[in-house]
């Protein structure tokens, strides 16, 4: 590897310059000095000399005791101040001996340290992670030998991002690496691989189904909003994918939209056999499902009166794939003959074409603008590119022609064909 041989290598510069920081002050040379030894006689000479002056004067009692001592004291010192050139010492085979102790000393410190502080082991694991990636691999992917530990998890995301860091970018490795951080609940890390996947393979099934899942455990209405539309276009091309099916049902379920959940889960009931753990599991919740909508169609027969509008939404398949992420559907109903406010409006932040939706009175406006009040109506559904009805370039509409409002339900197709090119288009 060689970002490990490059780190080795910066180990050893570092410690040969630390090694010549310790070892340098002790092979400087010293300075030699040039002594002349007969100008040291002569010094010697004239100090015998005086020192026999000093004792002749002190003898004829011109000098006391203690001056003489004194002065004596004063001549030796200034003769060892004009000898000392002479004190000069080899110290050459002692530094040597320093400077291999202060090396000795150096690398001892250097290792003890390493030793307790230094990541050595987390580089081995690093080794280890890259070698048996091959073999993660195929226990992660494959299924085979026993499922990976969770050590051998984290050994497994650290070989993945040595491999991208080392290789470039590789969409079925930060798919893997995507999939082994949501096993490490590492969400933040999954979607972000999943991210860098999407870049190079938009339209990766697995890649989508994946990323959604990652989303719904986020849990915000926006995570969960883009996991429905990654679903929704995962279905677009691939209409019985059955791990798209069960996290949409989920999402349904969750937001009570009992029609679409249904469906979903009877779709993933005919793909099991009886014998499966799930069947009973998913036909009790169909059971749940069923009782709710009777409930909710018992209560809107006695609450809701006027006309009753059931509302068949499909798309156009030369524009199919022109509906943007985080898209926004409205179904509503306004006067063919009348004010331009809605009548009634029907809004999903998830939804999966084709669908049926309800208009009635109940989901009015205001008060004095509902369906009841008029004769005539016209449907429209827009594929908004934003929580917005108001119009935009880019969004996807259709409408039905002039319905007569009449007692009971009624049925109405709306197809969506036409992109708007201009603000009001």
């Amino acid at each position: 590897m060689s970002e490990l041989s490059q780190m080795w290598g910066m180990f050893a510069l570092l410690a040969v310059l630390s090694c010549l920081f310790v070892v340098m002050p002790f092979l400087r040379k010293e300075k030699l000095v040039s002594v002349d030894h007969d100008a040291n006689a002569e010094r010697i000479d004239i100090f015998h000399q005086r020192l026999e002056e000093l004792q002749v004067e002190l003898d004829n009692q011109r000098l006391d005791r203690n001056d003489f001592e004194e002065s004596v004291i004063e001549m030796k010192r200034r003769l060892l101040n004009e000898l000392s050139p002479e004190r000069t010492l080899d110290t050459k085979g002692n530094n040597l001996v320093l400077a291999a102790t202060g090396v000795a000393f150096t690398i001892v410190v250097s290792s003890v340290f390493y030793y307790f502080t230094g990541s050595h082991q987390q580089i081995a694991n690093w080794h280890k992670a890259f070698e048996k990636l091959p073999e993660y691999g195929e226990r992660a992917v494959l299924q085979t030998g026993e499922p990976l530990t969770a050590n051998e998890l984290q050994a497994f995301a650290l070989g993945l991002r040595t491999k991208l860091a080392n290789s470039g970018d590789d969409a079925v490795a930060w798919m893997l690496l995507g999939r082994v951080a949501m096993s490490l609940n590492d969400y933040e890390m999954a979607m972000q691989a999943f991210d860098k996947a999407l870049v190079m393979q938009p339209n990766n099934h697995n890649v989508l189904v994946n990323y959604s899942q990652a989303l719904l455990i986020e849990g915000t209405e926006t995570s969960i909003n883009r996991a429905a539309q990654m679903l929704s276009r995962v279905l677009r091309q691939d209409p019985q994918n059955i791990d798209a099916i069960s996290l949409l049902a989920l999402i349904a379920y969750e937001r009570q939209d009992w029609l679409e959940a249904k469906s979903a889960f009877e779709v993933l009931l005919s793909t099991m056999t009886q014998n499966d753990p799930r069947y009973n599991l998913i036909k009790q919740r169909i059971a749940d499902i069923e009782q709710k909508l009777e409930s909710e169609n018992a209560t809107e027969e006695v609450q809701q009166s006027g006309p009753q509008l059931a509302v068949s939404v499909t798309i156009s398949e030369a524009i199919a794939a022109q509906i943007p992420n985080n898209a926004t559907l409205f179904v509503f109903a306004k006067a063919a003959n009348g004010p331009r406010m809605p009548l009634a409006v029907k809004k999903l932040t998830v939804f999966n074409l084709p669908l049926q939706v309800n208009l009635n009175d109940s989901m009015a406006m205001m008060p004095d603008l509902k369906l009841s009040n008029f004769k005539e109506v016209v449907i429209t559904a827009r594929i908004s590119v934003d929580d917005s009805v108001m119009l935009q370039d880019g969004e996807l509409e259709g409408s039905s022609d002039i319905v007569e409002l009449k007692e009971g339900t009624q049925q109405v197709n709306v197809t969506i064909s036409r992109v708007i090119t201009s603000t009001g288009s």
